[in-house]
Parts: structure tokens; C-alpha cells; sequence
């Protein structure tokens, strides 16, 4: 990413000629009040982050890699999502602390990505309506799906000087938007509605499943096709799980190596293992039936790399440490303040959903254990500007064990040494402060009691 001096070193020597094609694109912008923390842009697909320089004034530019066609601007508050092709040049401007009426992209490119962003606000507005949408009938449910469908489509057919080629993709990737609300009603409508044995009725997913899932062009374009071909094999891979009695990852990995595309192949692979690998109950085979199926090069590396890190927090290593995290309690605390001690740490936000769901759970655990010699840690990895919202909660739902809270919420060196990229998070540490179970079960699990039953707790 870093171009900028070779770009100006050549605009120096040979001026501005049209014969010179770029192959990159270009972002500047300036972001006014930014908060404290960093500035970063980073790839959808994770594989990228980078610190951008900020001036006092709250001005940046950085050149993009466009082989890869989707980014993240994040100043740690806010995210602007950009989609990039060669020859772009967006100026992206706005007032960190009122972004959504501030936000302005211009330049070349600057069209799409304004769309973009009139498009997220309205699906940002859909997302908070998700309880009072997931407890509709089938027939409600989908009537109100569609009509959002045709709002989205009204939008992209209202906004000016969209090429048209990227018409044609978005009315595709609207459509398969409406299938994938479809394809999580079940799960969405179990969640609300409290009621786990519910199933949709038959054919009601039937656009769903006529889909074609070997389409590369849309796969590439479009997020909402990309779910649905993950749905796909997400499914045959729970039936091999059950037909061959194998762990399910290593089951996703066996029914996705036969996809005959190498794009979608490897992007779901990659997608997969990189996410799931520090969740993997047999991180050695996990690796080895990835890297027998993957061709990707640069994806292989990276995989590589984070399985010689995952390598560390095997059972029996010396685990990562925590230092100086704040009590809720008062004071400050490090895990080597628990030396002589099990430690059972589960990594947590205020806004996790499934972490507040395991809550419940964690003090039955704790309640059991009180007179045990083991000490139940929750770490927030909250961000500063919920700090309050922590606080409060921890007391609201009179929160035990021990409550901290993390120096740099995902960035925090912790969280980084064990690889974390989702929450909630299980840890199991033993007296002289080594992993016994960098995964462990959560609280709901009975393998957990298993777990403490097998080092005598």
C-alpha cells in the first residue's frame, strides 16, 4: 500500500501521460474531532490491517492493493466501508462525533460508494428491527423482506451515474440479499421467539435452494451470494459430520475441497480455517486437511503463520499474560496475581449476544466452585467509550468472579498472543500459569465439569 513516494517520484520524472494505466487506487480524506486511537484500513477478509498516518488536522491518504475490491476505513468508532477498483481516487471526509449526517465520499469512484453508504444506513435501520421482524408468520416475514427488496431496488435505480455494469451485479446482489433474510428466518425466528424446535414450512426456503452456487462472478461481487453458497456447504457439511462421525470442521474442510471452482474453493477454505482454526479441537489435523486441499498460495502462507502461533497455546505452554487490567473491584490486576491457582477466563463485550447468553451459566459454575482452588475471570474487551456501559452492567447483573477490563479492547496484547477473532472466549489456565485448554468448553457445556473433574477440581 505503501506507493505514494514511488507515485510522486514518477509524476515528478514523466509528468501526467494517459498512456500510464493505475493499477492501484488512491484514498485521502480528512476525519474532524477524530477520537483518540488509531486509524486503519482494513481488507474484508481480514488478511490486511495497516495503521494510516493522521495528521493533527485529522487528514490521511494511503494508496490500495485492488486485487482486493472491498476495504474497511476504521478510526476505532466509526467504519466506512469501500468498494475499490483501479484508476479510484476517493476523498472520504466526515465529523467523527455526528458521522452518519457528515459522511461524504468524492472523486473518482465516489458514486458507487456513496450509494453504498445511503444503502448501509437503511440496512443498519433494518438490523435494529430484527426482534419485532423475526417473530412475524412465514407469510408476514416474507412480505416484509420483499418489500424491503424493492426498496433497495428503488434506491439503486434513484441514485445517478452508476455504471451500468454494477447495476446489473447489485440488482443480482439485492435479490440474493432477500434470499439469505429468507435463508435465516428459522434461526432468527427460533432465537426471538424462544421456541428451538421451530422449522420453517415446506418450500418456503424453495428460492433458496434453487440457487445456483457456482456462479464466480457473483461470488466475488456479491456478500449476500457468498453467504448463501456457505449455507450450502455449511449443510452438507453437518450431514457428513453425522454420516462419518467427524468433527464438523474437519467436515466443512472435506466437503468444500470438492468444489470444482479453485476461487470459491479456496476463498471458503481460507474464510473457514483462518476464523475457526484457534477453535479447533484437533488443531494438527485441521491444518493438515487444509494445506492437502488449499492451492492458494498467499492464503497457505497466512494459514501457516497462524498455525505456528496457534502451535503455542498448546496444553502444558507457558499461557500469554494480562497485565495491569482494571477491577471492577478496585485496583489493578495481572494474571501472575493468580499464580497457585486454576483460572478459568472468559473474554466477553457488553454488546456479545452469546456472551450474555452464557452468563447464567458462569454462575451456576462459579456458584459451584466458590470453595475450589480455582478463580473465574471475565475480561471486557469492551471499547473505551463503553467503559461506563461495562461498569454498569457488571452491576446490574451482579456480575462475580472477577471482573476486568481489557487495556485495548481486540488490540489488546492478550487477545492477540491467543488469536482471538470471535467472543464469547474460553481459556482454562493451571496453577503455574500454563493453558491447559486454550479453547475450553463453555459454561453451558457439561464437558467443562469433565474438563475440571479430570485436573481434580
Amino acid at each position: 500500500m505503501k506507493k505514494l513516494l514511488c507515485i510522486a517520484f514518477a509524476i515528478a520524472l514523466f509528468g501526467c501521460k494517459n498512456e500510464i494505466k493505475q493499477d492501484y487506487a488512491i484514498i485521502t480524506g480528512k476525519i474532524i474531532n477524530k477520537q483518540a486511537g488509531d486509524l486503519t484500513i482494513n481488507s474484508e477478509d481480514r488478511t490486511i490491517k495497516e495503521k494510516l498516518e493522521v495528521t493533527e488536522d485529522g487528514t490521511f491518504i494511503d494508496t490500495l492493493n485492488t486485487d482486493i475490491k472491498s476495504y474497511v476505513l476504521f478510526d476505532g468508532v466509526n467504519p466506512v466501508f469501500l468498494k475499490i477498483e483501479p484508476g479510484y481516487n476517493l476523498n472520504i471526509t466526515y465529523d467523527a462525533t455526528n458521522f452518519d449526517k457528515t459522511i461524504s465520499i468524492t472523486g473518482v469512484g465516489s458514486e458507487i460508494n456513496n450509494y453504498l453508504i445511503s444503502k448501509r444506513k437503511v440496512e443498519m435501520e433494518l438490523s435494529k428491527k430484527s426482534a419485532e421482524f423475526f417473530v412475524l408468520t412465514e407469510d408476514k416475514y416474507k412480505a416484509s423482506v420483499l418489500d424491503f427488496k424493492k426498496s433497495q431496488e428503488e434506491l439503486l435505480n434513484s441514485t445517478k451515474e452508476l455504471p451500468s455494469d454494477f447495476i446489473a451485479k447489485e440488482l443480482r446482489n439485492i435479490n440474493y440479499g432477500y434470499l439469505s433474510k429468507l435463508n435465516t428466518y428459522e434461526r432468527g425466528h427460533q432465537y426471538f421467539t424462544k421456541n428451538q424446535e421451530f422449522k420453517v414450512s415446506e418450500g418456503f426456503l424453495k428460492e433458496v435452494t434453487e440457487v445456483d452456487v457456482n456462479n464466480i462472478e457473483d461470488f466475488e461481487f456479491s456478500s449476500n451470494y457468498k453467504e448463501i453458497v456457505i449455507d450450502h456447504y455449511s449443510a452438507k457439511a453437518r450431514e457428513l459430520s453425522e454420516k462419518e462421525s467427524i468433527a464438523y470442521d474437519l467436515a466443512f474442510i472435506k466437503t468444500v475441497s470438492a468444489i470444482e471452482s479453485e476461487t470459491i474453493k479456496n476463498t471458503l477454505l481460507f474464510d473457514f480455517v483462518n476464523f475457526n482454526m484457534s477453535y479447533s479441537n484437533d488443531i494438527d489435523a485441521f491444518f493438515k486437511a487444509f494445506t492437502e486441499n488449499s492451492t492458494n498460495e498467499k492464503n497457505n502462507k497466512l494459514v501457516s503463520e497462524k498455525y505456528e502461533k496457534l502451535t503455542s497455546l498448546k496444553e502444558g505452554k507457558p499461557s500469554p499474560k494480562f497485565v495491569n487490567y482494571e477491577n471492577h473491584s478496585g485496583g489493578k490486576m495481572s494474571l501472575d496475581d493468580l499464580k497457585g491457582k486454576y483460572v478459568y477466563i472468559d473474554v466477553w463485550a457488553t454488546w456479545c449476544g452469546p456472551c450474555i447468553q452464557q452468563i447464567p451459566h458462569l454462575q451456576e459454575v462459579e456458584k459451584k466452585y466458590h470453595d475450589k482452588n480455582i478463580e473465574f475471570v471475565s475480561i471486557s474487551i469492551d471499547k473505551k467509550n463503553d467503559y461506563e456501559k461495562w461498569k454498569s452492567m457488571v452491576n446490574e447483573k451482579q456480575l462475580g468472579g472477577i471482573q476486568l477490563f481489557a487495556d485495548n479492547d481486540w488490540n489488546s496484547a492478550f487477545v492477540q498472543e491467543y488469536q482471538i477473532q470471535g467472543i464469547p472466549k474460553f481459556i482454562l489456565i493451571d496453577t503455574k500459569g500454563n493453558i491447559v485448554d486454550s479453547n475450553a468448553p463453555r459454561p453451558s457445556s457439561e464437558k467443562l465439569i469433565e474438563l475440571f473433574d479430570k485436573h481434580n477440581l
